[in-house]
């Protein structure tokens, strides 16, 4: 019997993974974390009935005392790392949005817990903490992520030596071929319209930005070791290919499916092994009238550029990325920048920092350069 921890339970990938594991009687979900979705969060204990909950909202947590359900409830980030510390846990699925996920994975890795990891902010900002240290303790961080699975798998049975580049699929987002010009004025309604895939909110909008390809190629860095000028970013619109792997023979083994998290989510939980999703739905080949690839259009979505200059700079500017486009986000969802700010405000962030990155950031030193980040982004906000 394996006991599985999910933190961000009540998100998209959180669901799934509840999903894939339903009908798993060797896996028992002993612990549910939430950042504030408390009603969602009392569905799922009574479904599935963990030993503990963490609510990281300390006023959410009292309120969800209120329901006097038969768990344990922690609450904060001591709760989170209560929660992926505890006995009755082997693996934690950490699908929590933002820079909340670091620290509980330091301390899952920490006391040998096996880690599938959804949460980008991670390794963006700490895979120099976070790499050396799953090393140490023997344990391969198993990526929970369309793209990064393509690529763990088509790395299954090779060797490092043998790869001459990565190649990062990518849908190109709601605004795919458009021009700055027809960017101006594009709504958080526009760009909330994915054509391919069903995600959250914010995601969604680093999706149209491209900046979550940005984040992606930094991750693949760290969980494939390679230097991001290695990882090439291919934008295939339909996307079936969801990445792959060229070798030195000029042999390219990549992975093809229809998009579909669970695929990613069943290959992080029972790999080397598969299990049949529960869905008739497969994808046929012979009904596809055709596959293309694009070069992405740099010049136009900025995002995915500033990606790869952080990836170059490497020490603390990854997380000046990372937390100046979360606070731009959140701006531009509330109304108050518009869709072309997102990258400029960013792009600014990181001008302001290029003298002071740090090479070797500590957690500490990271957490200081994220609230630094938003701080700067929501000054812009002030002036504009």
């Amino acid at each position: 019997m394996r006991r599985l921890v999910i933190l961000g339970s009540t998100g998209s990938i959180g669901t799934q993974t509840i999903d894939v594991i339903k009908d798993d009687p060797e896996i028992k979900v002993t612990g549910l974390a939430v950042y504030g979705s408390i009603d969602k969060l009392k569905e799922q204990v009574d479904a599935l009935k963990p030993e503990a909950v963490a609510i990281y909202d300390e006023k959410k947590a009292e309120d969800f005392r209120s329901y006097r359900l038969p768990v344990k409830v922690l609450s904060g980030m001591d709760g989170l790392l209560s929660l992926v510390t505890m006995e009755a846990c082997d693996e934690v699925v950490v699908s929590v949005v933002g820079m909340i996920g670091i620290r509980p994975t330091i301390e899952a890795l920490k006391a040998h817990k096996e880690v599938a990891l959804a949460n980008k902010e991670t390794l963006v900002c700490a895979g120099h903490i976070i790499m050396p240290l799953a090393k140490a303790c023997g344990i391969e961080i198993k990526p929970i992520d369309s793209e990064h699975s393509a690529i763990w798998q088509s790395l299954s049975g090779e060797k490092t030596e043998s790869v001459e580049r990565i190649l990062l699929t990518c849908s190109g987002g709601p605004f795919r071929g458009m021009t700055r010009e027809q960017l101006r004025g594009k709504t958080k309604e526009d760009a909330l319209k994915h054509p391919n895939w069903s995600m959250g909110r914010k995601i969604t909008i680093d999706s149209a930005t491209l900046v979550n390809k940005g984040l992606e190629v930094l991750e693949a860095g760290w969980l494939f070791h390679v230097p991001v000028d290695k990882i090439t970013v291919i934008v295939q619109p339909q996307s079936i290919l969801h990445s792959a792997v060229q070798f030195v023979d000029g042999s390219i083994k990549g992975q093809m499916g229809l998009p579909d998290m669970r695929i990613p989510i069943e290959y992080a939980l029972y790999a080397p092994g598969r299990r049949p999703l529960l869905s008739d739905e497969r994808l046929d080949l012979t009904a596809l009238s055709s596959m293309t690839f694009e070069k992405p259009d740099l010049e136009t979505f900025r995002g995915l550029a500033l990606g790869y200059r952080a990836g170059r700079t490497g020490g603390s500017m990854p997380t000046v990325f990372n937390a100046a486009n979360e606070e731009a986000v959140a701006l531009f969802l509330s109304d108050r920048i518009e869709f072309l700010e997102i990258p400029e405000v960013i792009e600014e962030a990181m001008d302001a920092h290029e003298g002071h990155v740090l090479k070797e950031p500590t957690l500490e030193e990271i957490l200081e350069t994220e609230r630094w980040s938003r701080e700067f982004v929501r000054s812009h906000a002030l002036k504009s």
